[in-house]
């Protein structure tokens, strides 16, 4: 067992005992670490196996538990498996079709791969939610609630690449994105909103003006004006202002999907009325409610009136769109990182630095694709995000200036290792073959490598293995695969099994190993076993002399059966004068002709007769391979009764032929 210097501190391993400082472990298979432990983990940790050995510099036998590490831990975690499978489809779509769209429609399509990768996303989140209020196990409902909060920000992350990266959303439309981004990620107000509304008198509810002020910065302008009726209608003396705060929400020009204006045209009219709002404010139309002057700042797109709503925020990304929306909402992307780093020093004001969450997005926001990559492999807990976000970058041709980073293809090294992973989970291999089928540079090299590593533990996974081995022509897989498989079978005595995995692997030795105990067999119990098997070797039975000896034999107990006696007689002689036969069978094959020689019509001719004498003295004489007979009574008593048949055969055949020659 290896030893690592582990500092007492930094011992990340449960039961690790402080006091040794150094940590013993092993490599195991499927890209695992085993360390061993002095009591079992909890929470989250690994599978822990107990089993019986001698701890280190201790005399003594001792039973120490072991710590599993796996290296990609969320592969084997039940709860993602639908993450994993259903983008597999995804995935595949994508590199078949990909080389059939080109212009709009390809940018078209890749959006809608995006889209569907988020909704996966976003599926499995919900599903592990609801798992996580349906437990009652609190370790169980900590673990499904990181898995959300990690599901949620990836979709978070990926939504925000869609818009810059692969939407490639211009001025203008921009912002709207970023608006619905905002909107689907940040401060759920919903409930809240249920909540107001559902009162006696909505606008005393001590929530209003909180929800009011969040459909603002969420540029939910329907919804406000909407909250702002009921407030004009259950206060007389605000309605004037509430009408005059209505028809400014109701004039904020905005750049629609749809629009056909110009973003010049859009430019001019937002500078009306954002002078508009600076007028009403100076003449101080709403200083007699505080909350509706608030709302006039942030429509102005005064910071400091924004930032005093920051726990309604929650988040600097929130702040950079709410601000962009009120001060400029014609951003362009380029100048999207000016913009996103003001923001995040201002939310967090110096006091708190950025998560790693905050480190991505804001390399997003500068357009360093290579950088939000590097990021996200560090924080996330798991490949699949940056394989899949990777490819569908690559896919958008953003990605050729940052392969000098990895020396190869960057999308292929992140697929490999996220497929690598996939292998060390027991049925979900068959999807990481996929993903290395579309590795053109190191894919095969790793899925050979791989393949070999997959324990055959039922002969329905071995198939399934060697399809895969056969479609892809690996030769060499499929030999090795075939061996074991006929190894294992032919350990368990099932020789049918093992007789057909040989003649798949070509492996002409241990064909004739079985083949031998397939005559063993029949001579123990007088029958074969396997017959359909045998019955259709077909030109299978040329791999080797004993098999060839094995079909044909049975081909002789089949003409015999069906008293085609001429044809087996011949069968039979041909096995033996043409040395198809083992010696050692020579016997059993003299026996098997007494029958056809005691029939009432001669079988044998002379000369064939001669043959079968010419055998049986060659075997009885010990010439061939000095193969001696046995002396015993038994051995004894059939070369006599073979003789004695072969005479009596012998001269029945010669009045035969003399008769007809006679004639």
């Amino acid at each position: 067992m290896e030893e690592l210097d582990v500092e007492p501190a930094l011992t990340l391993v449960p039961g690790v005992a402080p006091g040794r400082g150094r940590l013993h472990f092993q490599w195991g298979p499927g890209e695992m670490l085993v360390c061993e432990a002095a009591f079992p983990g909890a929470g989250n940790s690994a599978p822990l196996v107990l089993i019986n050995c001698t701890r280190h510099g201790e005399k003594g036998p001792g039973c120490p538990y072991i710590h599993v590490l796996r290296k990609d831990q969320d592969i084997h975690l039940h709860t993602l498996r639908k993450l994993f499978n259903e983008s597999h489809g995804i995935f595949v779509g994508l590199q078949r079709s990909d080389e059939e769209l080109s212009g709009k429609s390809k940018k078209a399509q890749l959006v809608g791969v995006s889209k569907n990768y988020r909704s996966v996303i976003r599926a499995c989140m919900e599903d592990m939610h609801q798992m996580a209020i349906s437990t009652r196990d609190p370790a169980l409902h900590n673990q499904y609630s990181t898995q959300v909060s990690i599901l949620s920000a990836m979709e978070l992350i990926w939504n925000l690449c869609e818009i810059l990266f692969v939407e490639v959303a211009p001025a203008g439309h921009l912002l709207l994105h970023l608006l619905d981004w905002v909107r689907l990620h940040v401060c759920d107000v919903d409930n809240m909103v249920r909540e107001v509304l559902s009162s006696e008198n909505p606008s005393k509810h001590e929530l209003f003006w909180n929800v009011v002020d969040i459909f603002v910065l969420q540029g939910r302008m329907e919804d406000a004006r909407h909250l702002l009726s009921k407030e004009a209608t259950a206060n007389p003396t605000s309605k004037g202002m509430c009408k005059i705060l209505d028809d400014l929400m109701k004039k904020m020009p905005v750049l629609g999907l749809g629009n056909t204006q110009t973003l010049t045209e859009m430019e001019l009219k937002w500078q009306h009325w954002h002078e508009e709002c600076q007028r009403y404010l100076q003449d101080g139309t709403f200083a007699s409610n505080p909350h509706m002057e608030s709302i006039c700042k942030i429509l102005l797109g005064d910071e400091n009136a924004i930032l005093e709503k920051k726990e309604l925020m929650t988040t600097w990304y929130h702040f950079l769109v709410t601000h962009l929306l009120y001060s400029h909402p014609a951003v362009k992307p380029v100048e999207l990182r000016f913009y996103a780093q003001s923001s995040l020093d201002q939310f967090l004001g110096g006091e708190n630095s950025p998560e790693p969450l905050d480190t991505i997005l804001m390399a997003a926001f500068e357009f360093e694709i290579h950088q939000v990559i590097k990021e996200c492999s560090i924080a996330l807990s798991n490949w699949w995000f940056v394989a899949h976000l990777t490819d569908l970058l690559d896919h958008c041709k953003l990605l050729q200036s940052h392969n000098l980073y990895f020396g190869s293809n960057m999308r292929e090294f992140l697929l490999l290792e996220y497929a690598s992973g996939l292998f060390s989970h027991h049925s979900l291999w068959q999807l990481g073959v996929d993903y290395f089928d579309h590795c053109s540079e190191y894919g095969r090299v790793y899925l050979e490598l791989h393949i070999e590593r997959i324990p055959l533990t039922t002969e329905q996974k071995a198939l399934k293995v060697l399809r895969i081995c056969e479609q892809r022509q690996m030769h060499e897989q499929v030999r090795s695969i075939c061996k074991i498989m006929a190894m294992k079978a032919l350990r368990n005595n099932r020789l049918g099994s093992a007789l057909s995995w040989s003649i798949r692997a070509k492996d002409a030795a241990f064909a004739t190993l079985i083949s031998d105990r397939f005559l063993k067999d029949y001579c123990e119990r007088g029958s074969f076993s396997d017959l359909d098997l045998i019955d259709n070797l077909g030109p299978s039975m040329l791999l080797s002399d004993r098999l060839t000896f094995l079909g044909k034999y049975r081909e002789f107990h089949r003409l015999y059966g069906e008293k085609r006696f001429s044809e087996a007689a011949k069968l039979l002689l041909m096995l033996m004068t043409a040395h198809i036969a083992p010696c050692s069978f020579w016997m059993t094959l003299l026996t098997d002709a007494l029958p056809l020689l005691e029939q009432k019509e001669v079988i044998f001719s002379a000369e064939q007769t001669y043959e079968l004498m010419r055998c049986l003295e060659d075997l009885t004489a010990g010439k061939l391979d000095n193969q001696k007979l046995q002396d015993d009574d038994i051995e004894t008593t059939k070369v006599e009764m073979l003789r004695l048949a072969f005479a009596r055969n012998l001269a029945r055949a010669i009045v035969k032929e003399g008769t007809l020659e006679g004639s």
